[in-house]
């Protein structure tokens, strides 16, 4: 999956990773990014970006985003919320289950149908919490873990359809949600830059910074991906 012609869809356009991910779609010369955001604004002069108002916890906002968008080759599901809690609150949980799991849920279904028709891509934008739960943020801890299963049941569910499911698995970024966090981070930019690179080296799970890359290697040939594997051939075998 090159990017270069891509019609693409990236949630959560307007900051940190989302706005290097359009900035990087353009350089490597995608046809039409649309750039959805709860505003419906985005700051960019480039004609093939068009800007649409997409709050992924609205149904409404994503099925008038469906008939704005004319065909899709890459959704990028990237929108998400980062708080920092002690599971005392269940609203804190409830609220990032609704941005971080049913959003790219729901967004998801409803771009199928054009993502079939193209025998596109889904690349989930999660975190290392998917894998290991950061005790500072439990609820997105939570959140991006069930992201995660989701990702690698579609990822199994979708496959008969041609459409390829990507994974990624950042550590700390520098973005507005790590802004209070002192610690070392890796920039949007890079982030952004990695991301496409193992989409087109048809990578399912990518590890795009230096933290995450890691483990890369132990991930991709440990027990957890090799069972992901094995559940995902039963799928198979039921066709």
């Amino acid at each position: 999956m090159n990017i270069q012609n891509k019609t693409i869809l990236i949630t959560g356009a307007n900051r940190g990773i989302g706005r290097a991910l359009v900035t990087e779609a353009l350089r490597r010369g995608a046809k039409r990014i649309y750039a959805g955001t709860r505003s419906g604004e985005l700051q960019n002069a480039d004609s093939r970006v068009t800007p649409l108002t997409l709050d992924v916890t609205n149904s409404a906002q994503i099925q008038a985003a469906v008939e704005k968008v004319e065909s899709l080759d890459i959704l990028i599901n990237n929108a998400g919320l980062a708080l920092y809690d002690d599971l005392s609150d269940r609203a804190a949980l409830e609220q990032s289950l609704a941005i971080n799991l049913y959003g790219p849920y729901g967004v998801t279904q409803a771009f199928l149908p054009l993502l079939t028709g193209s025998r596109g891509a889904i690349i989930s934008v999660l975190s290392l919490s998917s894998i290991a739960a950061v005790p500072f943020s439990p609820a997105y801890s939570i959140s991006k873990a069930a992201a995660f299963s989701l990702s690698q049941s579609l990822r199994a569910l979708l496959a008969g359809r041609g459409i390829k499911v990507h994974v990624v698995l950042p550590g700390p970024v520098d973005t507005d949600m790590t802004r209070d966090l002192d610690i070392t981070k890796a920039s949007p930019e890079s982030v952004a830059r990695a991301i496409f690179d193992g989409v087109e080296k048809g990578e399912e799970d990518i590890f795009p910074d230096p933290m995450s890359a890691s483990i890369a290697d132990s991930w991709r040939s440990g027990a957890a991906k090799q069972l992901e594997r094995q559940f995902a051939a039963f799928v198979r075998e039921r066709r």
